[in-house]
């Protein structure tokens, strides 16, 4: 049942026009999956808003389409009134006006998908041979005697290329190899352009051209004989086909991709005006260091002028060095013995001065000698004193002296140390006593300790 369907009064479903437009598009969108569609363009408009609006039609029918902006953008080419082209859409439904549709997702040129499949299946077998390889690449020369085109006479990409080598590099002659660059067999008409070119050895770099177009238009650039060719050139070679978006195999197979024809012409032709500025900063440059050669040779000469003598004069000079020298070496010898017997006048001189008189001296070491026995006297008149009175002092201090006034001295036996308390007498203890006349050892038999501060 379809939804939001309601019961009339009769009985029967009754649903919105809108609903059963929702319906058949839900329907449409679950029964038809993506499909490629092929047919002629009509009716193509570019909404504001970015979107993609016309129809493709055949001999008996023809359908809407719709191709979003954010699809749109990321189309390789904008479909024009007239082409054939494919599309891959999903069948839907405009509900507003109930107008089936397709939603396109991708477009591209009719039969574009078998010559893709075919590009990439050379591509992918040329580039396993090595054809395609960066260490097989040349440097383009920087500045070529003469430069090689490979294009069709009547070709734009001609005209833009002679133009820009005009503008750039008119003193390099240009020779220009003619082929068609569309139709049946060009490619091989193409080859053999570069195989003459290569054989006539006029130029030193070869541009093979020509102007933008659809995958038919530049599928002459696809062929196999024309990259081989390419690659098997002893000439560097541009490739300069399409627009900046188009890639050939020829571009895979040279070695400089150009983005298009006009660029090409620039990669291999230095400008005329660079390189006239270049050679007067050379020439400026060439004569600055000429001239300051001239000068450097020019000093070096006047003072190799200044050295020059003449014979005789060098004579003379050596005559007078050697008199020099001469009188340099009567002076040298002389003046040690002048030395020397200055040296022995002052010797001797001093020696007179200092000569010694032997009464005077002999007078002087007896008054040394009174002089030195008199302070020795004193001396030890000064020391027997002082001996006497420290004798005097230590008699005072003498434990004899003491003795002598009636005192003894008691020293313990055992630990021969002065007995100086009664409290450290003890009975039987053996005790030495020392008196005035000599010493006594006793032993106590008993001990009555009293104290007393009488003395």
């Amino acid at each position: 049942m379809i939804p939001d369907s309601q019961p009339s009064q009769s009985g029967d479903a009754v649903i919105l026009v809108s609903v059963l437009n929702r319906a058949i598009n839900s329907m449409l969108e679950r029964s038809f999956p993506l499909v490629w569609v092929s047919g002629e363009v009509s009716n193509f408009t570019r909404a504001a808003s970015g979107h993609w609006y016309f129809s493709i039609k055949d001999a008996n029918a023809q359908m809407r389409c719709v191709m979003f902006r954010g699809r749109a953008q990321y189309a390789e080419f904008t479909p024009r009134e007239g082409d054939k082209i494919e599309v891959r859409a999903l069948v839907t439904m405009y509900e507003p006006r109930g107008e089936l549709q397709l939603n396109v997702e991708a477009v591209r040129r009719t039969g574009q998908g078998r010559l893709y499949e075919a590009f990439l299946r050379l591509k992918a077998q040329l580039e396993s041979e090595g054809l395609f390889a960066a260490e097989r690449k040349r440097a383009l020369p920087a500045h070529p005697r003469g430069i090689g085109i490979v294009t069709s006479l009547q070709a734009a990409a001609l005209r833009d290329v002679l133009t820009t080598l005009a503008r750039r590099a008119p003193h390099v002659p240009v020779v220009v190899y003619p082929a068609p660059v569309q139709g049946a067999g060009v490619g091989a008409k193409l080859a053999a352009m570069v195989e003459a070119a290569n054989a006539r050895r006029e130029v030193d770099v070869l541009i093979v051209c020509r102007g933008g177009g659809s995958i038919e238009d530049l599928w002459a650039f696809n062929e196999e004989v024309l990259a081989r060719a390419i690659a098997a050139s002893a000439l560097p070679v541009v490739s300069g086909v399409g627009h900046e978006t188009d890639f050939t195999i020829a571009d895979f197979a040279a070695d400089v991709r150009a983005p298009t024809p006009t660029a090409a012409a620039e990669l291999v032709s230095p400008q005329r005006v660079l390189l006239l500025r270049d050679l007067d900063h050379r020439h400026a440059a060439l004569a600055r260091g000429f001239g300051r050669t001239m000068e450097r040779r020019a000093q070096q000469l006047d003072w190799l002028t200044r050295r020059l003598v003449s014979p005789v004069e060098r004579l003379a000079r050596q005559r007078t060095h050697l008199r020099q020298l001469a009188s340099r070496l009567t002076a040298a010898g002389a003046r040690p013995v002048r030395d020397a017997r200055a040296h022995f006048a002052l010797a001797h001189y001093r020696w007179q001065r200092k000569r010694p008189n032997v009464a005077v001296e002999r007078e002087h070491l007896l008054r040394l000698a009174q002089r030195i026995g008199s302070a020795h006297e004193r001396r030890a008149e000064r020391e027997k004193a002082c001996v006497s009175e420290l004798a005097a002092r230590l008699l005072v201090l003498s434990p004899q002296r003491t003795l002598e006034r009636g005192y003894a001295a008691l020293i313990d036996a055992q630990t021969g140390r002065a007995v100086r308390a009664p409290n450290a007498l003890k009975p039987k203890r053996p005790l030495t006593v020392h008196l005035a006349e000599g010493s006594a050892d006793v032993v106590l038999a008993d001990v009555q300790a009293r104290l007393s501060d009488e003395f």
